[in-house]
């Protein structure tokens, strides 16, 4: 496929985050080396139109291209990409959301550990990322690629002081990264017996350059320990502490489960009394309840006994022996009979009924008069009661006045308290 600017857009577009595309891609734009220059302000002004996923795409297209050509050392896009990638970077590095920008720094470590550009162009780019990090009010600017181990995240005050530590390791490796790196391909490539040997000034000036590079690596790799070993020393401080502080907490523990276990018991004991106090009131024994307050006298709704309206010398109040209802009372001996009361003059004896005995006549107020009048009385030959005539029955007179008339001018009444009269 002939290279085009469209046809270059188009691959672009088509671009997406997957390995498979980025590498397809980058083989395209490869073959096209001698268009790089073209390649790569395309590229650079690509980054600025898009967004932050698309950027990060694009970076990683870049480190295809740039990798794969200083590894097959053809350096067309390394000089074409050495202008213009520390504003690209940087401007794709802007704006991005934290997680995005911690992938591009991920990107440029590695463009420092294989020295993929010169070191001007990595300082500069690393300054740039800086500004872009102050320029940020919720992140603080970072000393090197790849910032602290515990960037944008909440540090316990327990690990504070390691912090700084591990920060100085992190930097002391990714120092020593690269000059190791170096130092190992050109003692590989000085001591490969299929190298062909140059002339003794060349090759003594090889070994030179050699013996400097090894002693470069040497002295990031002492830097390394030195950090390593800080590190290593404030942890141990750190883990001393933290046993201090568990052993306090393991008998802070045990003091709170003693308390607990001890108030529990005594709130078994109060329970247990207070079940002890309630059994002993329902069974009517131990000490009754202390009133605050008197009972209030509650009249009785009992009434008073008949007793106590009967009239004194009633013949109730009288003593009565207690005679059971199944029991009749003996006959007396010498039984008492009562008189019969005499029958009137001039009545036939057989058709008289006898009287009835009533008891003594004084004996009962009033005897003489029920006396008289529990009998008929008998009419004399004139045909009169007593002094009163019969007389026939008038129609002007009232059922209440004939009733009455057999006894006008009966004299039984005679002698008796005139009050008898109206009571009866």
């Amino acid at each position: 496929m002939a290279f085009t600017e469209d046809s270059l857009k188009a691959k672009l577009s088509s671009l997406n985050e997957t390995q498979d595309s980025i590498s397809s891609v980058g083989q395209w734009i490869l073959f096209h080396r001698r268009h790089a220059d073209k390649i790569a302000l395309l590229w650079s002004q690509r980054v600025k139109e898009s967004t932050p996923n698309k950027k990060l795409t694009l970076i990683y297209l870049a480190n295809e291209i740039v990798q794969q050509s200083k590894i097959r050392k053809k350096e067309e896009f390394l000089r074409a990409f050495d202008p213009i990638i520390v504003g690209g970077s940087t401007q794709a590095y802007k704006g991005s959301p934290p997680d995005i920008q911690s992938k591009m720094r991920r990107v440029f470590e590695v463009w420092r550990s294989r020295q993929v550009f010169r070191p001007e162009i990595l300082d500069e780019l690393e300054r740039g990322l800086n500004d872009a990090d102050r320029s940020r009010s919720s992140k603080k600017p970072l000393g090197q690629l790849g910032g602290s181990l515990f960037s944008g995240s909440s540090i316990p005050a327990d690990l504070k002081p390691v912090e700084p530590l591990a920060t100085a390791l992190q930097k002391a490796d990714l120092a020593a990264k690269p000059l190791i790196t170096t130092a190992n391909q050109e003692y590989d490539k000085l001591t490969n017996p299929n190298t062909p040997i140059p002339t003794p000034p060349m090759h003594a000036a090889a070994l030179g350059q050699l013996v400097k590079k090894l002693a470069s690596a040497e002295n990031a790799v002492a830097d390394s320990i030195k950090a390593r070993q800080a590190l290593v020393s404030g942890l141990e401080k750190l883990l001393e502490t933290t046993r201090n502080k568990l052993g306090d907490d393991e008998a802070q523990i045990a003091d709170l489960k003693t308390r607990k276990a001890a108030i529990e018991n005594r709130t078994r004991e109060v329970e247990a009394a207070i079940m002890s106090g309630l059994a002993e009131t329902s069974n009517g024994g131990g000490a009754q309840p202390t009133r605050t307050h008197e009972r209030p006298e509650v009249e009785g709704l009992t009434p008073p006994p008949v007793e106590s309206f009967t009239p004194v010398g009633s013949p109730s109040l009288q003593a009565q022996p207690d005679v059971p209802d199944d029991v009749f009372p003996e006959m007396p001996a010498n039984p008492v009979e009562a008189p019969m009361a005499p029958a009137p003059t001039g009545t036939d004896p057989a058709n008289t009924e006898p009287a009835t005995a009533i008891g003594a006549p004084n004996t009962v107020p009033g005897a003489d008069l029920l006396h008289s009048l529990a009998h008929a009385r008998p009419a004399d030959e004139n045909g009169v009661y007593g002094q009163a005539t019969y007389k026939k029955r008038k129609m002007s007179r009232s059922a209440a006045e004939d009733e009455f008339a057999a006894f006008e001018g009966d004299t039984a009444m005679n002698g008796i308290d005139s009050t008898l009269g109206d009571l009866i």
